[in-house]
């Protein structure tokens, strides 16, 4: 009997008994969580999907397949976020998605395209000159999700990014193989001096305008001649593209300077407020917090 007993004793020992409220409230966790915050992150799956696509469709030398993906993939990017906001269904898990896949979408993705087109025959240096410009997107994307987090940025800082963003570091630095598709030879080493240009520009303190205040409203007379030109720029992106990818890239790198010269606009009117004190006080007026949070978008691409 002793020997019965202990036998039972011994083997109840490791088995503890399971707690059902701990139990019931994980379940209560996983079923909680609302479809809507679903979609922008498969939205940005599908956009990884695409970069990656790119980079064997690159390596089978169909390179023109290849830089569409990188095209679809940029505007995947670009939706995702307003989706997000739309839907209310942001995420600080789909902010940290979307920035690890924005690196392998327009950092890796298009290094990896760019060495194989025109870079490899330089050796070493064309191998250089990709990852380089790998490690700057990476490198800007960090600086992005630290700067969005600064409780002291200006109410006017969301208008801007601090140095090119990745979307159009991806879409730009492919230019020389825009200008190959229409018979201009572009050669090696201008491609290699370009590509590390355009990786500078990406980790640079230029201040581009980030278009995120464009779109949220549109005006109702607006509404008809919006989509008029939305539909007009996706025909001709489909039947000219390497023209109309040429000509974008250029009016983009044109209006570079545009940024900057706002960004000095609005410094000298928070120096002139900040001289003159404000009416019925002894300091400058503050910035509305209300402002702030509208201004930093919510998502990290």
């Amino acid at each position: 009997m002793a020997g019965r007993g202990a036998t039972r004793y011994i083997f109840g020992m490791p088995y503890a008994p399971r707690d059902p409220e701990r139990h019931q409230r994980r379940i209560q966790r996983l079923r909680q969580i609302p479809v809507r915050r679903l979609v922008p992150n498969v939205i940005t799956l599908l956009a990884l999907c695409a970069g990656l696509t790119g980079i064997r469709l690159a390596f089978e030398e169909r390179y023109e397949l290849a830089l569409a993906a990188i095209v679809f993939a940029a505007m995947l990017d670009a939706v995702d976020g307003r989706v997000a906001r739309m839907i209310r269904g942001t995420s600080r898990f789909g902010a940290e998605l979307d920035s690890l896949a924005d690196f392998v979408n327009f950092g890796v993705a298009p290094g990896l395209i760019l060495y194989h087109w025109g870079l490899s025959p330089l050796g070493n240096m064309g191998w250089i000159a990709a990852m380089v410009f790998a490690i700057c997107a990476g490198l800007r994307l960090a600086r992005f999700n630290v700067q969005i987090e600064d409780p002291g940025r200006p109410h006017w800082a969301g208008n801007f990014f601090t140095g090119m963003p990745a979307p159009a570091g991806a879409i730009t630095v492919l230019l020389p193989m825009y200008l190959g598709f229409l018979g201009l030879h572009v050669p090696g080493l201008v491609t290699l001096i370009y590509t590390l240009v355009i990786a500078a520009l990406m980790v640079s303190r230029l201040p581009v305008l980030s278009g995120k205040q464009i779109g949220n409203r549109v005006p109702p007379e607006m509404v008809l001649p919006v989509i008029v030109v939305v539909v007009l720029f996706i025909a001709l992106l489909v039947s000219y593209p390497w023209e109309v990818l040429s000509v974008g890239t250029l009016v983009y790198l044109a209006c570079l300077p545009l940024g900057w010269w706002l960004q000095q606009r609005y410094l000298q009117a928070d120096a002139a407020l900040a001289a003159a004190p404000a009416e019925g006080g002894d300091g400058p007026v503050p910035h509305r917090e209300a402002d702030e949070k509208h201004d930093r978008p919510a998502r990290l691409n």
